[in-house]
């Protein structure tokens, strides 16, 4: 008879700043026996695993898959009953678009205790560095997160919704999509519409590219923005001017 409690926490590590991350999930990673984690997270979290800790990459990167998300949900199963406490270590949030819930309910089936620590929203946290608000008084009163690329890998049905708002919208894993979704914006006559992408949000290699609907296919291009990167379309990329600004001169302080 095993000894150990099987159970699964399923841990947001942040945007990528590794600075980005709460107290809670790092007491997480430091008591796990094992860690299964993403190709997004900020490796330099891994530091507060325990020494005998056993790490497990289960991310995919251009589309190459470690596993396969069957692979993982049983993968989870398993290490939970020969060594107890499995962490599974997600970029950003593991509920906005990162398939924590689809892990926890897999593994509920199989008696394991399941906990879930919050992570920062790269769909918040990356805009905000860029000094880029989601919400003003005067510009926005709301804001969509849409996932660019759905089940199917087609675009989701919710950009053509959003873009006869006027709420900010918040675009992830949208990149290989963006022609459809400058074509959706310019026809509902948005071509002057200021639009923002960001590549490694919140990390050392940021690389930002700032136009409008009708320019930002150039500016991608010349600026060889690639994912991963969030798209943000609305007013409010106009006031990233302003509080970059602001947030220089406090940093440097």
């Amino acid at each position: 008879m095993s000894l150990v409690t099987p159970k699964l926490t399923v841990v947001g590590a942040g945007p990528g700043d590794e600075d980005l991350i709460t107290l809670k999930a790092i007491k997480a990673i430091e008591s796990a026996s094992v860690i299964l984690y993403d190709a997004l997270i900020n490796k330099n979290l891994l530091k507060y695993a325990s020494a005998n800790v056993e790490l497990i990459f289960v991310g995919k990167r251009k589309g190459c898959y470690a596993f396969q998300q069957e692979q993982i949900n049983d993968l989870i199963v398993t290490k939970a009953n020969e060594k107890g406490h499995v962490v599974r270590l997600k970029g950003g949030d593991p509920f906005i678009f990162g398939r924590g819930a689809e892990e926890i309910d897999y593994v509920r089936q199989f008696g394991l205790e399941t906990f879930v620590v919050p992570g920062i929203s790269s769909s918040i946290a990356v805009p905000a560095y860029q000094g880029i608000p989601l919400t003003k008084r005067g510009a926005s009163e709301s804001f969509w997160v849409i996932t660019g690329t759905t089940k199917k890998h087609q675009l989701s049905g919710d950009v053509a919704l959003a873009a006869k708002s006027t709420a900010t919208v918040v675009i992830l894993m949208g990149m290989s999509k963006l022609g459809e979704i400058v074509k959706i914006f310019s026809n509902e006559n948005k071509q002057d519409t200021p639009i923002a992408i960001i590549q490694n949000g919140t990390r050392d290699n940021e690389n930002v590219g700032i136009g409008t609907i009708k320019t930002i296919q150039s500016i991608v291009e010349e600026k060889q923005l690639a994912n991963p990167a969030i798209i943000i379309i609305g007013e409010v990329v106009k006031e990233r001017a302003v509080l970059s600004s602001i947030y220089r001169e406090v940093s440097e302080q």
